[in-house]
C-alpha cells in the first residue's frame, strides 16, 4: 500500500511505517498531522487516481524532527568584468513518520 501526496508544493510517494522529509511544516515535534491532498492511492490491485485529489483519502503522520538540509552554494560570475557573488542556502525540512494511509469506502 502506498499513496502520492502533495505538501509544500512538492509530491511524495509515501508508505506506512516509513519516514519522509518534507518542506517545513508548522507543527511541534511529536504532534500528529493529517495530509488531505492525496493524489493517488494504491492498495494491492486497487488503484484510485484523483482528479486532482482522491476524495476521502488521507495520510496520518507524526512529526519526528525539524532540521536543515545540506548547504547549496550559488555562484554567479561575469567573465572579464570582475563580478562574482557567492551565496549559500539551507532549506528547512520536517521529518515525518507515516502512521496510516486510509480512504473512505464511498468509492
Amino acid at each position: 500500500m502506498y499513496a502520492v501526496v502533495r505538501t509544500g508544493g512538492m509530491q511524495f510517494k509515501v508508505f506506512p511505517d516509513e519516514t519522509v522529509r518534507v518542506p517545513r511544516l508548522q507543527a511541534e515535534e511529536g504532534q500528529q498531522v493529517t495530509i488531505d491532498e492525496v493524489l493517488l492511492y494504491q492498495d494491492g490491485d486497487h488503484t484510485v487516481v484523483g482528479s486532482p485529489t482522491v476524495a476521502g483519502a488521507r495520510v496520518i503522520a507524526q512529526v519526528m524532527a525539524h532540521g536543515k538540509g545540506h548547504k547549496v552554494m550559488v555562484f554567479k560570475m561575469k567573465k572579464r568584468k570582475g563580478y562574482h557573488r557567492t551565496r549559500g542556502h539551507r532549506q528547512d525540512y520536517t521529518e515525518l513518520l507515516i502512521k496510516d494511509i486510509s480512504i473512505s469506502k464511498a468509492d
